[in-house]
């Protein structure tokens, strides 16, 4: 965790892809408590990315929670509609 306050959280976050935190800043964006949701690459060479939330009301580490919850629950639901036969091992 870079920073923290009631209504505001910025992370720090190695070894993570990208794109799957830019499904959790949608679910996020989905949501009518948070106000701010961004996420960057610190730097192309490292992999590291930084993550940022800010709410209207309630928990920022919360509402991360419930929306990786969410698209963890999206990817179930996607990967069960393929055919066995065409899923990657």
């Amino acid at each position: 965790m870079i920073a923290s306050s009631a209504r505001e959280v910025s992370v720090s976050l190695t070894e993570s892809d990208i794109g799957t935190l830019y499904v959790i800043q949608r679910e996020l964006l989905a949501s009518p408590s948070v106000d701010f949701a961004g996420v960057i690459v610190k730097h192309p060479l490292t992999n590291e990315c930084w993550m940022r939330v800010s709410t209207t009301k309630g928990n920022p580490l919360g509402e991360m929670e419930r929306a990786a919850a969410s698209a963890l629950k999206s990817a179930a639901e996607i990967r069960a509609a393929l055919p066995a036969a065409g899923r990657a091992r």
